[in-house]
């Protein structure tokens, strides 16, 4: 069995849709980065490339590379998956969870455990989305920011 650990921040920004999990939820700002800066999705990526010691999200698919622009944070999950399945690995289950202040995050929360657990091949009850605000504390509880952690257990198969 191998433990991974993930985690993104990005900023919260005017004229950004808001994607989290591969959901668009309705707010005034979305997150910035190269791709659609989905921070659930990274940390998911970053958890698994964590647990097969392959690097993290940045060297495998870098902001300085046009082919990743816009683009959905689920696609590059699934050419993550595409290596954990080559290096003969399985997702036994994943924890995230989403930090912060706003929008409220519960109505979509079982939407993005359904994306993902799609885009990983996996029932559903291996992945467990959560979210939490920092009580108005950090970047985050300013609203300037939106942050993930993840962690997964992936397994020899």
């Amino acid at each position: 069995m191998r433990i991974g650990y993930g985690e993104d921040t990005h900023r919260l920004v005017e004229g950004r849709r808001l994607v989290l999990g591969g959901v668009e939820v309705p707010f005034e700002k979305g997150l910035l980065g190269h791709s659609d800066a989905d921070v659930l999705t990274h940390a998911v990526i970053d958890a698994i490339l964590g647990a097969m010691a392959a690097g993290d999200i940045g060297r495998l698919f870098p902001d300085t590379d046009d082919a990743y622009l816009g683009i959905s944070s689920l696609h590059l999950l699934a050419q993550v998956v595409q290596r954990m399945r080559e290096g003969n690995m399985a997702l036994s289950n994943l924890d995230a969870v989403i930090v912060a202040q706003k929008p409220k995050l519960a109505p979509y929360i079982e939407r993005m455990r359904c994306n993902i657990a799609k885009a990983l091949g996996a029932d559903i009850a291996a992945v467990s989305v959560k979210a939490t605000t920092t009580e108005g504390c950090g970047p985050e509880g300013r609203g300037e920011a939106m942050s993930a952690r993840c962690v997964c257990l992936l397994e020899s198969r």
